[in-house]
């Protein structure tokens, strides 16, 4: 801000670090009007080389009408910024100074539930094997855990109109679909086989990009998709567990998913997040109520409870039941928020990782015996997924660039 004091002999004081005290009295001030001040401003712009903008510093008369208005203004002392000083710049905190820690911490708590959900799930499967019944446990302890969010503000809710609903309704649907027929694979096989078969999902994303949005898919990625092809048809050929219930419901699995993200691209909103799934998940169970009624109700009420309860007790299997409903939404809503923070080709890489985690451990804990032929068909499934995910990360930056330049 420049200032001018103009004294009575005309002497004009501007940028000069040393003032002098005016040999007589100063009648004039250059101020066009008090507000123009702006003293009361907090941000450090009122600075006068370096100081404060104060009467005594000017000499001014004490019963000048300029120095009333100024004491009327009340001046307030102004804080330094950045800009003003780099020591006395606010401390980083430690998260803000090495923002990867936060980063590797989400990666690795999406990692470990998701580590522990499918255990577990497998786990009650081989003492509760109604794998509609338990998806509808999935999905409802994660809609009461979003009521209850809500209900306490974190976060707070957002509203949905009825144009909206249209649009997640058969994202929803397909969610279900996927999610009721993953559950039935998971019950039907080993843990680690139906891992595998998903990992034709990539495949099947190509397919109705190309043959369904009518997107070009480059070569490359075609391509690269032969390793998992390959890979998943040697492994499913070997695999000790395989049973033709457990492979076409993983593969009805990866269609529902597909079409799961064409609809979710129809269905673009603003709206964060954690507020879209958990609409998602509420309109999901709606989906997966009846199936799981009409189709293993009779057979739960019969026998299915009560078989449950004898083999490891009522405590054990409320407890299992809720812990399993809650590690499968909290894993879900992690890798959302775990995704937001990373590019997309560290989005790939973390999840082919993810994958390869729980298929390792899955065989460690349950003690799965696999042929040589299933693992190295594993091996090559995810090393192409691996080079297929690269790949597409790859050109959705250049799609980036190309538009911001």
């Amino acid at each position: 801000m420049e200032s001018r004091v103009l004294s009575s002999g005309a002497t004009t004081i501007s940028g000069i670090p040393n003032l002098t005290k005016p040999t007589g009295r100063i009648n004039t001030i250059a101020v066009t009007s008090p507000a123009r001040l702006n003293l009361n401003n907090t941000n450090g712009a009122n600075l006068v080389w370096g100081r404060q903008l104060r009467p005594s510093l000017l000499s001014l008369d004490q019963s000048s009408p300029v120095l009333k208005t100024i004491k009327r203004d009340a001046v307030k002392p102004c804080f330094a910024t950045a800009s003003d000083s780099a020591g006395d710049a606010a401390p980083v905190g430690f998260l803000a100074k090495y923002p990867f820690l936060v980063t590797g911490f989400f990666f690795f708590m999406w990692y470990f539930l998701n580590v522990i959900f499918n255990i577990l799930n497998k786990k009650i499967y081989n003492y509760f094997p109604y794998p509609y019944f338990v998806s509808v446990i999935h999905l409802a302890v994660g809609v009461v855990y979003c009521l209850g969010s809500w209900t306490v503000g974190l976060p707070k809710r957002a509203p949905i109109d009825s144009n909206l609903l249209k649009l997640l309704i058969p994202v929803a649907f397909c969610h279900a679909l996927g999610h009721v027929t993953s559950n039935v694979s998971f019950a039907a096989v080993a843990v680690s086989f139906t891992h595998t078969i998903k990992a034709l999902e990539p495949f099947f994303n190509a397919a109705a990009s190309q043959f369904i949005l009518g997107q070009s898919i480059p070569i490359t990625l075609w391509l690269s998709l032969a390793p998992v092809v390959i890979g998943v048809s040697m492994a499913s050929l070997t695999e000790l567990s395989f049973n033709w219930v457990g492979f076409i419901s993983a593969m009805i699995s990866n269609i529902s998913f597909t079409y799961r993200s064409i609809y979710s691209k129809k269905a673009m909103t603003d709206m964060d997040s954690t507020n879209l799934y958990a609409y998602i998940s509420i309109i999901a169970l709606v989906f997966c109520l009846p199936p799981a009624i009409i189709l293993e109700g009779p057979q739960l009420l019969k026998h299915g409870f009560s078989d449950a309860i004898a083999k490891v007790g009522l405590t054990k299997f409320v407890s299992d039941l809720f812990w399993v409903g809650m590690f499968y939404h909290l894993y879900n809503q992690l890798a959302t928020n775990t995704l937001e923070r990373v590019a997309p080709l560290t989005h790939a890489v973390g999840n082919v990782l993810k994958r390869v985690f729980v298929i390792g451990f899955s065989i460690i804990v349950f003690g799965n015996k696999i042929s040589t032929q299933t693992a190295i068909g594993t091996s090559i499934a995810i090393a192409g997924v691996a080079l297929y995910s690269l790949i597409k990360a790859k050109i959705e930056e250049e799609k980036r660039g190309l538009k911001s330049a």
